[in-house]
């Protein structure tokens, strides 16, 4: 029987692509109030900015391509079988072929109707005052903000409920309800978690199958790569548990 690996990927991810993140130095919000642009109540105050907002991100992800780690992901499918839950608004897993991929906070490249949340449509240049869903409602970016419930997260917690081996690349595992995901792992199950410097919050710290693996997004997937080719996850479960 294949193994069920599931990635859950965040920002740091595609930050080696070179895009920015949310938070630090100039980041996203820099010159933004998060609340404004990222809030359901800021999209209900000012939609032009919101807009500004997402449709200037929109141009940046058009001028970067996936990076090494990308490509790692869907090669694992070679071996596993592999779903990606994602953070991330961008589409770089798409561009780099992996195929089973759940975008948690929603997607940069689609438009969703105001009235019917249910209604999406692939959107990848502005979107402006005025572009109108079918039933006649503005468009708004198919994102999941602040202030709204994160619709896939209950489908999100079986894949990871039903997963051998789950790894955590480019996310700190401190902005919830994401971060509680792991909290559905089996005990049984090997938890890697690549980070140039991890930090272990109260999910992770039950975890008795956990491998650190202390570097960027792309240095640890090619360490994570050679050893999951090499090793089986019963061997690694009882190997060094920090890969430097």
């Amino acid at each position: 029987m294949v193994n069920k690996l599931t990635i859950l990927s965040g920002a740091g991810i595609s930050v080696e692509s070179g895009l920015k993140t949310f938070r630090g130095e100039n980041g996203l919000w820099e010159g933004y109030d998060i609340m404004q642009v990222a809030s359901i109540e800021g999209w209900n105050t000012n939609r032009e900015i919101v807009l500004e907002f997402y449709n200037a991100r929109r141009k940046q992800l058009k001028s970067v391509a996936p990076n090494e780690a990308h490509f790692i992901c869907s090669k694992l499918e070679q071996f596993f079988d592999v779903e990606i839950i994602t953070q991330n608004v961008d589409d770089l897993h798409e561009r780099a072929e992996s195929t089973k991929i759940l975008h948690l906070h929603g997607s940069l490249l689609k438009a969703q109707s105001t009235k019917d949340k249910n209604f999406t449509m692939d959107w990848s240049n502005d979107l402006n005052i005025g572009d109108k869903a079918p039933d006649g409602s503005q468009l708004r970016p198919q994102i999941v903000w602040f202030g709204e419930e994160v619709p896939l997260m209950s489908k999100a917690a079986k894949r990871i409920s039903e997963s051998d081996i789950i790894v955590i690349v480019g996310t700190s595992m401190q902005v919830y309800p994401a971060a509680s995901l792991i909290s559905y792992a089996s005990r049984e199950a090997l938890i890697v978690y690549i980070d140039p410097e991890p930090q272990i919050n109260y999910e992770l710290k039950r975890i008795k199958n956990l491998i650190l693996i202390a570097q960027n997004a792309v240095v640890g997937m090619k360490i994570l790569y050679e050893k999951l080719t090499i090793f089986s996850p019963e061997e690694l479960k009882n190997s060094n548990k920090t890969f430097l």
